[in-house]
């Protein structure tokens, strides 16, 4: 079913990197319902919601698309859902919800009609090495803000004293997780998370967060499921004329930041590793139906946004940290069926695997941004027309802390090198327009701020 043999990689492998992306990005599953819980929403509603928005999600990834990669409410859509949208401009979470269920239709319209899958081929070979690399610092970079390992309280960035027991345990793990890749142990990246783990428990840092149980969290799932067809839901974010080109506006930049986001994961993880091939590419071709895998895999993660609101949580996305299952050599779906099913079981051990911190599953991080800054290589730096948009697509995914301004600077810089050349002519329509849309975004974000 998965073709294993095909994509050269077998059961065992595939295991252990669902085991080990799940244990990359288990932290949503406590941080999701923390975050929107401050815009109203019950914790234990939001709390299933996730789960199941996550399962049904990474399900459809590697059922219908054959591709290793997880999804999972996204952090950065999250805060931007409450902090912005709820707290700035004045939206209830009900409409708020019911934003990122018409973002999810918006991606699925924009993916049955190819737009995304033409946005991708429109992009440069030197920008998607660009991209690849960058999502490598920008992985290595979360792993690294996750133990504190920077630190920024003094406005200039400096390196943390190493006093830390979660400093330690992440030291001790990064060190094992190389030794262990240089040494070519099989599941390298899933033992240096496992021993992490239980270093951190004598030293106090591994420690279950309090939640509730699967029956409470289930009594409170009514809270948030079907609310957007409630009349607190769709129906009032329409009501007033006088909001709706801010309703329009929102969702616009939910939708930007969304489609983005996945299609730096897809070029970033997926070009380097082979999942998605050239002959993927020539898949890509045909006009109608749905052929390779690219095409499958966009799919799937647009549906999984509209989804997940329904059950009641922010948009769902395609995860960053399923580089780290990439990197342990997950090559298929299965990889994700096994994400998929550590998250149903988490939704009944939840203390347990609460238990799992940050410091033990950012050296995973770290190493697999490592990997994945080997793309550099395919750009010409000593070039200034491919270095300049190569240096901000790359540099600025981790400095923003976002994929999708990453390579709006990208995008910005080639279409300004192109003109100053008087080569603007060979820029690819669709870049024109995806980077117009990023600066209108900016403009739009920056009077929404206001």
């Amino acid at each position: 079913m998965f073709k294993l043999k095909e994509n050269n990689t077998t059961v065992s492998t595939e295991v252990i990197a669902g085991l080990t992306t799940f244990f990359a990005m288990a932290y949503i599953i406590v941080v999701n319902p923390a975050i929107l819980s401050q815009a109203g929403m019950e914790w234990g509603a939001v709390f299933l919601a996730t789960i199941i928005a996550a399962v049904i999600g990474t399900l459809i990834m590697g059922l219908v698309a054959n591709v290793p990669y997880a999804q999972a409410p996204g952090m950065g859509l999250n805060a931007f859902f409450v902090y912005t949208v709820c707290f700035t401009l004045g939206f209830t979470w009900q409409q708020a919800l019911s934003m990122v269920f018409i973002c999810g239709l918006l991606n699925i319209l924009i993916t049955v009609t190819k737009i995304r899958k033409f946005i991708i081929k429109s992009i440069p070979r030197s920008l998607q090495s660009a991209i690849g690399g960058g999502i490598g610092i920008f992985v290595a970079y979360i792993g690294i803000l996750n133990v504190g390992l920077i630190n920024f309280g003094a406005g200039v960035p400096s390196l943390t004293a190493f006093n830390d027991k979660t400093l330690w345990v992440f030291l001790i793990g990064l060190i094992l997780t190389i030794v262990l890749l240089i040494k070519k142990v099989k599941g390298a990246i899933l033992i240096g998370i496992i021993v992490s783990t239980l270093v951190g428990i004598p030293l106090g840092v591994t420690i279950g967060t309090d939640t509730i149980s699967f029956t409470e969290a289930f009594k409170a799932l009514p809270t948030t499921f079907g609310v957007i067809f409630t009349k607190d839901g769709l129906p009032s974010l329409l009501a007033e004329t006088a909001k709706i080109p801010l309703v329009l506006i929102t969702i616009f930049s939910f939708s930007l930041s969304d489609t983005f986001d996945t299609i730096g994961t897809f070029i970033g993880t997926g070009r380097r590793t082979g999942i998605f091939s050239d002959e993927d590419e020539k898949a890509m071709e045909s006009s109608s139906g749905f052929k390779s895998k690219m095409d499958k895999a966009l799919f799937a993660d647009a549906t999984a946004t509209s989804i997940g609101a329904i059950f009641g949580t922010s948009n769902t996305t395609t995860y960053v940290e399923s580089a780290a299952g990439i990197g342990a050599g997950g090559r298929t779906g299965l990889t994700s069926v096994v994400v998929a099913a550590c998250f149903l079981a988490s939704a009944f051990l939840s203390n347990l695997v609460s238990a799992i911190p940050l410091a033990a599953a950012a050296p995973a991080l770290v190493v697999v941004g490592i990997m994945m800054m080997s793309a550099f290589k395919e750009i010409d730096w000593e070039d200034l027309e491919e270095a300049v948009p190569a240096f901000f697509a790359g540099i600025f995914m981790a400095l923003c802390y976002s994929i999708s301004y990453g390579i709006a600077a990208g995008f910005i810089f080639y279409c300004l090198v192109k003109i100053v050349k008087n080569e603007a002519r060979s820029i690819h329509p669709i870049l024109w327009i995806a980077t117009i849309l990023f600066i209108i975004n900016f403009i739009l974000m920056a009077y929404i701020s206001a």
